[in-house]
């Protein structure tokens, strides 16, 4: 008798998850950090470590054993190992899909949560550290997302404060048409970031020093 294929939990449901264990990342964010995880050339990286960092470095309490084991299936089984594929040059990283209708609120959003993309992606590749040992190309690409984070919730900031003000919704447009540009360079230089660590790994080559810094 043939095994009837796992089917993993999608989105929706990991998204209902964090939300009910209130973490305080987004899933945006969250799908980033793992993924930068994965791809980390840290040594002493365990995805389980991993999983707590999400939640400050402990995870929440839980009511029983199945409650834990769902979640955590779903960020491990699931997630984590989707994420995975994207080791493979063929499987490029792509960014979440957001609202993109010419609103100052949309646009907000668009910037906060790519810049929050950026920065998850990072902070998972540096697992906790200040600085990590990347091979070139990821070392390009660290300097490229926090730059692209910086524009990013730089804007995000900017209509923050703006609010209440008179929408211009042709300038709206042209900034989501410029946003929308730079994610397509975000997702490029974090699949980038995984392939060279994959390589770097896969035959031990030495990396550079490189620094990051959240800005917190």
């Amino acid at each position: 008798m043939a095994k009837t294929a796992t089917r993993l939990p999608g989105g929706r449901v990991i998204r209902a998850l964090l939300a009910k264990y209130a973490c305080p990342l987004g899933y945006h964010e969250v799908r980033t950090r793992l993924l930068g995880a994965i791809a980390s050339p840290d040594p002493d990286m365990k995805p389980m470590t991993v999983i707590a960092g999400l939640w400050g470095g402990e995870l929440p309490p839980f009511n029983s054993v199945d409650d834990a084991n769902e979640l955590l299936g779903a960020l491990v089984m699931g997630l984590w190992n989707e994420l995975a594929s994207h080791q493979d040059p063929k499987v490029p990283f792509k960014a979440v899909p957001v609202p993109m209708e010419p609103t100052a609120a949309n646009l907000g959003h668009l910037g906060l949560v790519r810049g929050q993309e950026a920065e998850g992606f990072v902070e998972g590749l540096f697992n906790g550290a200040d600085e990590a040992g990347l091979p070139e190309r990821a070392h390009e690409a660290v300097t490229h997302l926090g730059d692209i984070r910086s524009m990013m919730l730089g804007v995000a900031d900017l209509v923050e404060r703006t609010a209440g003000e008179p929408e211009d919704r042709a300038q709206i447009k042209e900034t989501i048409k410029h946003l929308r540009a730079m994610t397509e360079i975000m997702e490029t230089e974090i699949h980038a970031a995984v392939l060279s660590c994959v390589r770097a790994r896969t035959q031990g080559l030495p990396g550079l020093t490189s620094p990051w810094s959240t800005g917190h």
